[in-house]
Formats: structure tokens, C-alpha cells, sequence
């Protein structure tokens, strides 16, 4: 707090002082027989406007410490207990911050303890899911020649589908904890992808979709896990909203600057006033909202935030009706430090 402030704020007692003042002059002013009255009243205006200022001064000087520390509660977010009242007026504000801090702490104690149960939970039940849903595919598999080939492959795909939004919860679990669960190295950006190509294959077939892989490689520093989650999103998308008999590209591009695995398809598109907003959380978009095209908002919005930890360029380029392409920049290093 300023002086000035602090002056402000005692300005009753600066008109009492000013009130008093005035009294003062007039009943001099009424006792006769006076020599010099306006000397004697002017220099004792002036000692009494001293004295005043000097006490202000003092105060202000005492108080200082008290609204340091209240300063430092506000910009800490009730995380400190306040210690250094000195009057009653003051023992009575810090008597009831104090309170609030504690049951700030408590509340924030109740809310970690819940994160933590729920997180713990949500770790089990995918790690248990897991199991019922390796039975199916067994169980599936077995009687694989029992029934019609179209049943076992959509059977197939259902399957995957539920093990793929099983990954998803798995990998926004681990989200807040990415630091602990990284590991880079360099890589063939070909030796991530392929497998999942090669676990979407049915997709590719029942919607008699074309491939285009192109023939270019490049080593990345990533970590592999990371990056085949956030390319399994992209490719989901791609082909969620690319129709029957539609393309859809790979391509790994080098430059000097880093290297861009692209996605493209020639799909539905995504409109432009939802373009900006693709990556938010919870965001479906009015192509997610469309039944046959049902989205949670939550892969995308995972690919960012994954890829944005991990040091890689997530965008997204598209027009309606037009299809939309996909690219993963992954920065060159030392590019860099050549450019500084």
C-alpha cells in the first residue's frame, strides 16, 4: 500500500484533525484581551500539522510489514499463514486469513487424495478391461470359420475400436504425468508407422480405401510410444471422415529445418469456423456431432498436447468437402543452434 493510499484511508481522521482545528482557532478568536493572535495561531496550526504528519508517517512505517505480508498472501494464493499482526485489528484479519489457509490446505489436501483415487481407479479398470477384451478376440478368432467372413471382420473392428478408446483413456491418465513415462531416442519414422497401418488394415478394407505410403524415411529423436498414439489418432480421423473409395497419403518430408510426416485424405473436411478449434478439448465440431461420424473431442486435443511435450509441431490444414491434411513437424535440433 502507498502512503498516499494509506493517507486516504484515514482521511476521517485528517477532517477531525482539520474540524478540531477550526474549533480550536475560533475559541482563541473569541478570548479578548489576545496579543498576536494570527502568529500564535499560525505556528500552532503549523506544530500541530507537523506532529500530525510525523505520527502518520510513524504508522505508516509500522503497518508497512503487515501489508507486505498481506501482499504476499494475495500473489501466493492462501499457501502461507500470516504471523506478523500487532494490534488487535490486525490480529483480528489475521485470525481469519489463517482460517482460510487452513481450510484452503485441507480442501486442496481432499482434492488430490480424490485425483489420486480416481486416477489410481481408472489404471486399474484399464489394465483389467484388458483382460475380458483379449478373451473376445480369442474367443472371436476360434470361431472365426463359423460365421460369415463380413461378421468376423466388423466383429474384428468393433473390437479394436473398444481397444483403441481404452488406449485413449490410458494415455489421458498419463497425460499430467509425461515426464515420468518418456524416453527419446532416435528413430525410423517408417518403423513407427507401419504397424499402425497394418493394425487398421480392415478399416482400409471394408471401406475399400486407398494408400499411398511414400517411399522416403528419416530418423527422428522422439519417443516411439508417444508418437504412434498421436499417429494412431490422426489416422483414426482420417479414416472415420474419408467416404468409401477415398485416398489417403503418408508422406515424410526433410528440410533443413526438421522433418514432416504428413497425413492427408480427401475426405468430408473440416469447416472453417471449426478449423481453430480442433485441438480444444471436448471439442466434436459439426462433423462430430453427425451419428455416423459420432467424435469425443478428446484424441485430437490428446495428439496436441502430447505432441506439444514432446517438442513436435501438430497443424492442420483443410477446407469442407475438400479433405484435410494432417502434419507432425519434428524440429532438427541443431537447426537451432545454427540459427542463432
Amino acid at each position: 500500500m502507498t502512503f498516499i493510499k494509506y493517507l486516504k484511508d484515514r482521511l476521517l481522521i485528517v477532517i477531525g484533525w482539520l474540524i478540531l482545528s477550526l474549533l480550536m482557532v475560533f475559541m482563541v478568536w473569541l478570548t479578548p484581551g489576545l496579543n498576536h493572535f494570527w502568529d500564535n495561531i499560525s505556528y500552532l496550526l503549523v506544530l500541530q500539522l507537523f506532529l500530525i504528519f510525523v505520527f502518520f508517517v510513524i504508522d505508516y512505517s509500522r503497518r508497512q510489514k503487515w501489508y507486505k505480508a498481506l501482499a504476499h498472501q494475495t500473489d501466493s494464493h492462501l499457501q502461507h499463514f500470516v504471523e506478523v499482526a500487532s494490534t488487535n485489528e490486525e490480529q483480528l484479519v489475521q485470525e481469519y486469513i489463517n482460517q482460510q489457509v487452513r481450510e484452503h490446505h485441507l480442501m486442496l489436501e481432499q482434492l488430490l487424495d480424490s485425483q489420486k483415487d480416481q486416477k489410481d481407479y481408472m489404471d486399474s479398470w484399464i489394465h483389467e478391461i484388458k483382460v475380458p477384451l483379449a478373451a473376445v478376440d480369442l474367443i472371436l478368432n476360434a470361431i472365426e470359420f463359423d460365421i460369415p467372413d463380413e461378421k468376423f471382420v466388423s466383429l474384428q473392428n468393433e473390437i479394436q475400436k473398444i481397444d483403441e478408446y481404452v488406449e485413449q483413456v490410458l494415455y489421458y491418465s498419463r497425460s499430467d504425468e509425461f515426464v515420468n513415462d518418456y524416453l527419446i531416442q532416435e528413430y525410423s519414422l517408417k518403423k513407427i508407422i507401419q504397424p499402425i497401418i497394418r493394425s487398421q488394415a480392415n478399416y482400409f478394407i471394408q471401406k475399400n480405401l486407398q494408400l499411398s505410403l511414400s517411399e522416403e524415411d528419416a530418423k527422428v529423436l522422439t519417443d516411439a510410444k508417444w508418437i504412434e498414439f498421436i499417429f494412431r489418432q490422426l489416422l483414426s480421423n482420417a479414416i472415420k471422415y474419408t467416404p468409401n473409395q477415398g485416398n489417403i497419403d503418408i508422406k515424410i518430408v526433410t528440410k533443413s529445418s526438421g522433418t514432416s510426416l504428413i497425413l492427408e485424405d480427401n475426405g468430408i473436411g473440416i469447416p472453417a469456423e471449426d478449423l481453430g478449434r480442433i485441438f480444444d478439448k471436448g471439442f466434436t465440431g459439426e462433423n462430430g456431432r453427425k451419428a455416423q461420424q459420432h467424435s469425443t473431442g478428446i484424441g485430437l486435443y490428446l495428439a496436441k498436447t502430447l505432441a506439444n511435450k514432446l517438442g513436435v509441431m501438430l497443424t492442420a490444414e483443410s477446407q469442407a468437402g475438400m479433405g484435410t491434411k494432417m502434419t507432425l513437424f519434428f524440429p532438427r535440433l541443431d537447426f537451432y543452434h545454427e540459427e542463432r
